[in-house]
């Protein structure tokens, strides 16, 4: 029987000690303004240090080409008060808006249901349901990121045409923190 610790090439593994890298390395933000055709990887409800729900959701890009596969998560702010808003109840109407038109390119499920969302009923609502979304760039602090600011339907074509499509835009105030 093989031990545990030791590693396939026969090493032990306590000679690594204290210190371990394991590579890669970070990776640039989408371009600002970028409309990708992407699906949903995952959708939770998920909960801030405070304690704040919102809905979690991880987008995987498939065109065009450059980003396939790259991740886009993006933070709902429905269920409870996002920390540090101006208008809270404004802007929780604007995020009902963007969970309606996810939904509603996903099938309408939830809104169907009347109910408030759940782990469950949003993961079988949204998991695996394209459509194409337009991200955005935020920068503060010297660290920058993306965002979603829009959702539109899958449209059928193999490259996004956010042009053609009809959109849900949330505004440029939506920076995930």
């Amino acid at each position: 029987m093989v031990d545990f610790w030791e590693l396939s090439d026969g090493d032990d593994v306590a000679k690594t000690g204290a210190n371990f890298e394991s590579g890669g390395g970070s990776m640039e933000p989408l371009p600002d303004n970028t409309t990708l055709l992407a699906f949903i990887e995952e959708a939770k409800i998920d909960r801030d240090r405070d304690n704040n729900q919102y809905i979690s959701l991880r987008w995987s890009a498939l065109a065009p080409a450059e980003y396939k596969n790259r991740k886009v998560f993006q933070k709902i702010w429905c269920l409870d008060d996002k920390p540090k808003q101006d208008d809270p109840v404004k802007y929780k109407d604007k995020m009902k808006r963007m969970l309606f038109a996810i939904d509603f390119n996903a099938g309408g499920h939830l809104v169907a249901s009347g109910k408030m969302p759940n782990d469950a009923n949003l993961q079988k609502a949204f998991t695996g349901k394209q459509m194409q979304i337009k991200v955005m760039l935020w920068e503060m602090d010297g660290k920058k990121g993306n965002w979603i600011s829009a959702v539109m339907p899958k449209s059928g074509a193999s490259a996004p045409k956010a042009k053609s499509a009809p959109k849900v835009d949330v505004g440029d105030d939506d920076i995930p923190f």
